[in-house]
């Protein structure tokens, strides 16, 4: 679709621009291969998508879950007499920030 041939010069500032050091082979490589992309992408571009809904996913996605009901658990004084520390009927954890204002 486009007539603009891409060099190695622009995939050498692709490169620089991801931070990315490419050998003079692999630009050679690479060169040839972003230029793929981006022709298919203009062909992508041009295609006349009038009527077509947009969509974030190809195929319908709907969650499964189960039903939220309640369920028998663990005893909570079996659990807790097995924790290296409790207070107040809780486990007490060790504190990651600062005191709380």
């Amino acid at each position: 679709m486009t007539d603009a041939k891409l060099t190695r010069e622009d995939a050498a500032y692709v490169a620089r621009l991801a931070r990315i050091d490419l050998t003079e082979d692999e630009l050679d490589l690479y060169a040839g291969q972003l230029a793929v992309v981006l022709e298919h992408a203009a062909q992508v571009a041009a295609l006349d998508t009038t009527g077509v809904e947009p969509t974030a996913h190809p195929l319908p996605l709907q969650n499964v879950l189960r039903a939220d009901e309640p369920r028998p658990s663990l005893d909570r004084d079996e659990v807790l007499a097995q924790a290296p520390a409790v207070e107040d009927h809780r486990f007490l954890v060790p504190r990651i920030m600062g005191d709380v204002p």
